[in-house]
């Protein structure tokens, strides 16, 4: 990438987020960085919405989230009433989770890269059911799509019900081929549940084409919108099957629209809808600054960041480099270390914001690149590390 092209673009957009400049802010992966303008459009919904509370959550309630939810639905490559607004990712597994019929002797399949409280969600689940929960493993270093798929799919059982996947994984920072997967599962009459909190503004999604049955993701992170905002996809032949989590008025409704799912998963009684009415103000801001351009860049950054920090540790990446397997996010390995007493280090002495993920007893540095970071941003945080593993190295002969 141009350098001086670089240069010229990441300062810009930097100015139009909230960030403290003091911190270099590595770890977009974990809750997102809301722009400026996007935030004030999320004011500007919360203040409209005290001026007049009972027309906004009453009169105006369904219109405004049809809306939200129409924008949304172009975004994704999903119809508006095959979506519904949640607070997080988590929040659509634990829907999913509960309410599909399991029971004593079937299996959820899922891989050992899962996220920490959906790996709980199910557990929960399965424990009460009599079901079992089995965490196919996938070696690292990954090299093929094929190989992946081969090593998820030789988990299934005549016992599996449910495949659940990561798009994209959170500790170990994975793309993995969800697409095959589905359709495998699909051709099998396996249900797919996918955690795709990574997903949506990252990599291109389309959930209409993917041809999973579930999915859950999250429009605070990549997207940028403000914190507390996800939504559940559903596909239409599949609906039946959920439960509300919060049994409302739009359980049995009196004035029912034209999805049953949207009803009874929408309206949860008096809450600030604020952050999902945001969302069409997060799309316009990644259009107008032309976030596939910006995508592409901070890709590049990401591959400096590999370079760097796989020449500095010696220790060799879990995966290629390429748009297959990372995007903005990537996590790379270190030699054994504190975990936590490093990020503690980085943040407390150096400023920086990056976390170092534990997966099956190895450490790892996992580093977001947003719009807003620069590659000087990695050349700090790879001369904090030099130090750093240089000291824990001393420490340890």
């Amino acid at each position: 990438m141009d350098q001086e092209r670089e240069g010229r673009t990441a300062p810009d957009l930097r100015d139009l987020f909230l960030l403290r400049p003091d911190v270099v802010f590595l770890n977009h992966g974990s809750f997102g960085a809301c722009p400026r303008p996007v935030f004030e459009a999320y004011q500007q919904w919360q203040l409209e919405l005290e001026r007049q509370p009972v027309e906004f959550l009453g009169r105006r309630f369904a219109d405004l989230m049809e809306e939200a939810r129409t924008t949304l639905g172009s975004y994704v490559g999903a119809d508006r009433d095959d979506l519904v607004y949640v607070p997080n990712a988590t929040t659509a597994v634990n829907i999913v989770a509960r309410s599909l019929p399991l029971g004593p002797g079937d299996e959820v399949l899922a891989t050992d890269h899962e996220y920490g409280a959906c790996d709980r969600a199910w557990r929960f689940i399965c424990a009460r059911r009599g079901a079992r929960y089995a965490r196919q493993p996938i070696p690292l270093p990954l090299t093929s799509p094929e190989q992946v798929t081969e090593a998820i799919w030789s988990g299934v059982t005549p016992h599996t019900r449910v495949l659940f996947l990561s798009h994209i994984t959170s500790a170990t920072a994975l793309i993995l081929p969800v697409a095959e997967l589905a359709r495998r599962a699909r051709e099998a009459g396996i249900i797919t549940v996918i955690d795709g909190a990574h997903v949506p503004g990252q990599i291109p999604l389309n959930l209409d084409e993917l041809g999973i049955d579930f999915g859950a993701y999250n429009c605070h992170k990549w997207m940028m919108s403000p914190k507390g905002t996800g939504f559940l996809f559903a596909r239409r032949e599949m609906q039946g099957l959920l439960e509300p989590l919060v049994v409302s008025w739009g359980w049995e409704s009196e004035h029912p629209g034209p999805s049953r799912f949207v009803d009874e998963h929408q309206y949860q009684g008096t809450r600030d809808i604020a952050a999902y009415l945001s969302v069409p103000a997060a799309i316009r801001f990644m259009a107008d600054h032309n976030w596939t351009e910006v995508g592409q860049r901070c890709h590049t950054l990401i591959n400096y960041a590999r370079e760097r920090i796989t020449d500095l540790t010696g220790l060799e990446p879990i995966s290629p480099g390429s748009s297959t397997w990372v995007a903005q996010m990537i996590a790379l390995p270190l030699p054994p270390c504190d975990g936590e007493a490093l990020a503690a280090r980085l943040y407390e002495e150096y400023g920086i914001e990056v976390p170092i993920t534990a997966w099956n007893r190895r450490q790892f540095i996992r580093v977001s690149i947003q719009g807003y970071n620069r590659r000087e941003d990695v050349d700090a945080l790879v001369d904090a590390l030099g130090v750093l593993l240089l000291e824990t190295t001393l420490s340890h002969r």
